[in-house]
Formats: C-alpha cells, structure tokens, sequence
C-alpha cells in the first residue's frame, strides 16, 4: 500500500497530509514520530 492511499483510506486528503509529514518531519523528535503516521495523523 502506498501512503498516498493509507492516507485516503484514513479519510485524510493526501496532498495536505503528505505535506504536513514531510515539512513536521526534520524538527519532530524520533520518540514523537509515530504521530505522523497516516492512521494517526491530524494536521495540527
């Protein structure tokens, strides 16, 4: 499964998910990452 359909099957738009994951990634701490998955992201 690609994330772009992980994040459509979670009900998120893909662009705007994959946008936040990629700009929060660099500055979010490795304990912290599992929030950006697709299953349980929320544009914060």
């Amino acid at each position: 499964m690609t994330l772009i359909q992980s994040a459509r099957m979670n009900g998120h738009n893909p662009y705007a998910c994959m946008k936040d994951v990629l700009t929060r990634l660099p500055t979010q701490r490795a304990g912290d990452a599992t929030n950006l998955l697709t299953h349980r992201w929320s544009h914060a």
